[in-house]
């Protein structure tokens, strides 16, 4: 028996019975989110035509293709049935998604030598694993804690003669106030060098 994440990991096509129309139910962004990731989806709803782009088919026994995965999105009082249905077309593996859970089902799942899942996410593991088809995991876009250093730019190169009048009483300034910073950072270290020693001795 495959894990959940083995499961995912072999599937190329996914039939979901109860794909769903509306776009905020879990039957329909769940199923379009592993399309996104190139699984291919077939959706299975005697009440629609087409759905993300594919064809819609009324029940399991009518798509023409081989399936690696039966979703389920649709009552626990159907596993069992759909698991049947699941068997006779050779799927792979059934999986019911969160909140459905079927004793028979996973009893006829067994005898019928197909993998089995129930009450859990297919999106929701397929999240969790960064999984895209084929079991690969794409190397992140995100920096985790480290920006990539870009080095700037050479600007161009301003002759001695051509600086503006009076910059070199500014730099002379400037260096002038980085060195007493300098002196008040070191003597500031001194001091408390000193009081540590103070308290180590006490």
């Amino acid at each position: 028996m495959r894990t959940a994440r083995q499961i995912l990991a072999d599937a190329r096509t996914v039939a979901v019975v109860g794909a769903s129309r509306d776009p905020l139910e879990p039957a329909h962004w769940v199923p379009g989110m592993l399309q996104e990731q190139s699984w291919r989806i077939i959706p299975v709803n005697p009440h629609a035509v087409a759905l993300f782009g594919e064809h819609v088919y009324a029940r399991l026994a009518d798509i023409p293709c081989h399936v690696d995965v039966v979703d389920v999105f649709r009552p626990a009082a159907e596993a069992a049935e759909i698991v049947r249905e699941a068997a006779a077309i050779g799927a792979g593996a059934v999986w019911l998604q969160p909140g459905i859970v079927s004793t028979e089902a996973r009893r006829l799942a067994q005898e019928a030598g197909l993998d089995y899942v129930e009450d859990t996410c297919i999106g929701t593991e397929r999240a969790l694993s960064q999984m895209v088809v084929g079991g690969d995991t794409p190397p992140s876009p995100v920096y985790r804690g480290v920006v990539p250093c870009i080095e700037p730019e050479p600007g161009p190169v301003v002759p001695a003669h051509s600086a503006p009048y009076g910059s070199g009483r500014r730099d002379r300034r400037a260096c002038r106030h980085r060195r007493d910073r300098v002196r008040r950072v070191r003597a500031s270290s001194a001091v408390a060098a000193g009081v540590a020693a103070e308290w180590a001795a006490g």
